[in-house]
């Protein structure tokens, strides 16, 4: 029958004290005293039957055995920890955090999250509002989407939504302009603005209304998402891109009087380091996003 091994404590005691060639420095890696960093030692020793440090005044010097136990233990110790974090990896979730505005994530991303729940429910799929750049690393953000004219140096950069411009309104409000309606109509309504208001301009330029006011109405920053939920409440007409919009029409909350949209020469773009797809998991929810996306 094989012989018991040694204590796990006094193989760790000994594995450390080797490394620093201190048993100071071993007990303080260690947590514990360097009296029971010396015991755990001895106690191996003496289970073992020889002597694995050679031990001066002022240092500890490995013998021959102890040189070649603590390679060995080094070995196993670095297998074990390799073994563990295999382990710990399957028991929890595979964290992607996307970065994206809040207009993109409320009214583009969260209605199509169901879809990426069921096609990959080992990804924990995060997302952090916000319109700022971020640190990729520093933030701990694998992808990030971000609206404007797709130059981001250092950065793989790829066009995944490019709308054109919509007017929309609550069906009452809209209901209002009657079935007759152009973009005169809009002479006397509210226009809600979701960055600034050259939209506006160009768009009733393109209808030939130009007896309407397009500095008019509150511009709401930084995205469409308030312009949307103003626009939903009744208190005006909303110029926003045709998909964020796309779910309140289909359920009727929204309804868009006219048929001329404008095109608007900024776009979504998805951006990422270019060491990001090394990860499966962020490969995979870059690709859902471009599917998704064409989808659309």
């Amino acid at each position: 029958m094989a012989e018991p091994l040694p204590s796990l404590s006094s193989l760790r005691a000994f594995e450390a004290a080797a490394r620093h060639l201190s048993m100071t420095r071993a007990a303080e890696e260690l947590h514990v005293t360097a009296g029971a960093v010396s015991l755990q030692v001895r106690e191996l020793e003496a289970n073992l039957g020889l002597a694995l440090f050679e031990r001066h005044p002022r240092r500890l010097e490995l013998t021959a055995a102890g040189q070649d136990y603590a390679a060995t233990l080094r070995s196993a110790f670095r297998l074990i920890r390799q073994a563990t974090d295999t382990v710990r990896a399957h028991a929890r979730p595979d964290i992607v955090t996307l970065s994206c505005t809040t207009g993109f994530a409320v009214h583009w991303l969260m209605p199509r999250l169901e879809t990426f729940q069921a096609a990959h429910p080992a990804i924990d799929l995060r997302f952090g509002t916000t319109a700022r750049l971020v640190d990729f690393r520093s933030d701990g953000v694998a992808l990030a989407v971000r609206h404007g004219l797709g130059a981001y140096p250092g950065l793989i950069s790829e066009k995944l939504v490019q709308d054109d411009l919509i007017v929309v309104a609550s069906p009452a409000c809209a209901a209002r302009l009657g079935p007759n309606a152009n973009a005169g109509s809009l002479a006397g309504e509210t226009l809600i603005h979701d960055a600034g208001r050259n939209d506006w301009r160009l768009w009733l330029e393109a209808e030939n209304a130009l007896d309407v006011d397009w500095r008019r109405g509150p511009v709401i920053a930084p995205d469409s998402n308030g312009a949307i939920e103003m626009a939903r409440a009744g208190l005006g007409f909303a110029l926003v891109r045709e998909s964020f919009a796309a779910n309140d029409l289909a359920e009727k909350r929204l309804a868009a009087p006219f048929r001329r949209t404008v095109a608007s020469r900024f776009a979504y773009y998805l951006v990422y380091p270019p060491d990001a797809l090394d990860r499966a998991s962020v490969k995979s929810v870059r690709d859902w996003l471009r599917a998704e996306a064409d989808r659309s």
